[in-house]
């Protein structure tokens, strides 16, 4: 029995798992996410960067330390780090094709925003294959790995978790779907801190390319 074969929802995370890191699309958004801390506690680069990345580790998301520790408005912070051009990211053939062969429905979940997550899947040309988007705002902005986030989007997108898959290139993230029953797949592509926390129990699948790992997918299943 092939271990997918009972999956009927395929759940992605957006950054740096349906593009490759080495687009480098993180740069773009972490100067921005510098730039809003400089102005917003009147610090210089280098510790606008530590705050950033500590807020990163500590809370999931740098906004969720924002709102946590210094009353940021999340829409605010959005809106502001999410105005970059996408011209880093292009179609993917060999993506698109993996992805239309999946049966069943083909999720989001992302700690990002859902009009950025639109524009993302539009640049790589494979936003009319998915059904449905989870993102910051539907998860009341929690952030994974936070538990709550993905009761909220169970709910949110109507998955029964014992029949979903969850691909992800943060291996924290995978912690609180395989307590739900989800199966779970680590891509291991070199993203910043996708090691952190990495336990192994909570991986169904190691794998390092996501075409890769789609491709030794049955290819008895046709298009859905």
């Amino acid at each position: 029995m092939d271990r997918t074969d009972h999956i009927n929802c395929w759940i992605f995370d957006l950054d740096n798992t349906l593009y490759h890191p080495s687009a480098r699309l993180f740069d773009l958004i972490d100067a921005r996410m510098g730039a809003f801390i400089m102005r917003l506690l009147n610090v210089d680069a280098v510790e606008a960067r530590r705050v950033q990345k500590q807020y990163f580790h500590d809370h999931g998301t740098t906004m969720a330390g924002l709102m946590r520790h210094h009353g940021v408005d999340p829409e605010t912070f959005l809106v502001d780090v999410h105005g970059i051009e996408l011209d880093r990211l292009s179609p993917c053939e060999r993506l698109r094709a993996g992805l239309t062969r999946l049966p069943g429905r083909r999720l989001i979940f992302t700690n990002a925003d859902a009009d950025y997550a639109a524009r993302v899947l539009e640049a790589r040309g494979i936003a009319d294959l998915f059904d449905g988007i989870c993102d910051i705002r539907a998860t009341r902005y929690l952030p994974k790995p936070d538990p709550a986030a993905y009761a909220a989007m169970i709910a949110h997108l109507d998955i029964d978790p014992a029949a979903s898959l969850f691909v992800e290139d943060m291996a924290r993230n995978l912690t609180p779907a395989k307590a739900l029953g989800m199966t779970t797949v680590w891509l291991d592509n070199g993203s910043e801190s996708g090691h952190r926390d990495h336990l192994p129990e909570h991986v169904d699948f190691h794998v390092n390319d996501i075409n890769d790992w789609l491709d030794t997918l049955p290819l008895s299943w046709g298009t859905a």
